[in-house]
């Protein structure tokens, strides 16, 4: 069965950095779209960033562009998410996650998540 597992979360200052980890199993991966959306208690998912299964195509959410940063190893089957100048609004759990697209518009929207991810690592940025 396909397997997600997220690492790497922690604590943070404002205007500090996190790497997040994921590792994949259960499915052929360079075949796979991957990407991270995070979620805090009482509100809605939110996609963070995708990126295609050779990396050619990548996408953010604007909340997070300039900022963050995907990328895929494919073989490894890992999937990495770089976070730079972390604001508090960043605070959320963070979830690897199989995506069904990843256009420019498709970021924007909650079906673009897929049908697996993981447990999630959580982040939490200081005021």
């Amino acid at each position: 069965q396909v397997q997600v597992a997220e690492s790497g979360g922690g604590f943070v200052q404002t205007g500090g950095s996190l790497s997040l980890s994921c590792s994949v199993s259960g499915l052929i991966f360079e075949d796979t779209i991957m990407g991270w959306f995070r979620q805090v208690p009482g509100k809605e998912r939110e996609p963070v960033s995708c990126i295609d299964g050779y990396g050619r195509g990548i996408n953010y959410a604007d909340s997070v562009k300039g900022r963050f940063t995907i990328a895929r190893d494919n073989a490894k089957n890992t999937l990495s998410l770089q976070m730079n100048s972390l604001k508090p609004e960043d605070k959320a759990m963070y979830h690897c996650a199989v995506f069904r697209s990843c256009g420019h518009e498709a970021i924007k929207s909650l079906t673009t998540i897929g049908s697996y991810w993981g447990q999630g690592t959580q982040v939490t940025v200081s005021s």
